[in-house]
């Protein structure tokens, strides 16, 4: 019986977080690699991943550049796996997972935001980065723009699957508006 009423408390707890707003879909570690270097990601950096699944970007950024990293999710399964994965990479002192919704998420202290999100989601989270982040931080979003706001850049490109795979980067300029 202590068993069905600790199960039941799970459940319980998992049912009161927000669900998911976009499918958890890994991004391949080339379209990550390439996600970072398009953000120029160096040392000094604080990458925040919205929606960060099993952590890979942040982990990457930790592993790669010596950045520092926030992922933030949704789904607790989510966080606890990007968790044991910060572990197993040796990066948990320069890595941090929220369970968190995306779109109540203060990124202000973010010089890079990184998205694999769905357009719609996109749209609704421009005026949140438009209005916190500072001037030169750069917004990464993997295979969805967001909406009229047109990139500085369009990367197109056939990843290691085979896929054709296209990133936007936008950067905080001072004066973007929603």
């Amino acid at each position: 019986m202590p068993y069905l009423a600790a199960a039941l408390g799970v459940v319980a707890a998992l049912a009161s977080q927000q669900p998911p707003r976009a499918p958890f879909v890994v991004t391949p570690l080339d379209v990550v690699d390439r996600m970072l270097a398009l953000a120029s990601v160096g040392p000094r950096d604080v990458v925040y991943d919205l929606g960060c699944g099993d952590g890979r970007i942040v982990i990457a950024a930790a592993q790669k550049y010596g950045a520092r990293g926030v992922g933030v999710d949704v789904d607790p399964a989510r966080i606890y796996e990007a968790e044991m994965n910060a572990r197993r990479a040796g990066v948990e002192r320069l890595v941090t997972f929220k369970l968190q919704d995306a779109l109540k998420t203060d990124v202000s202290d973010a010089t890079v935001v990184t998205l694999y999100l769905l357009s719609a989601l996109n749209v609704q989270l421009r005026p949140i980065l438009t209005r916190q982040l500072r001037p030169g931080a750069r917004i990464v979003s993997h295979s969805f723009a967001m909406g009229d706001w047109e990139p500085e850049v369009v990367d197109t490109f056939r990843s290691a699957d085979g896929l054709s795979r296209t990133l936007y980067l936008w950067k905080a300029d001072g004066k973007m508006r929603p």
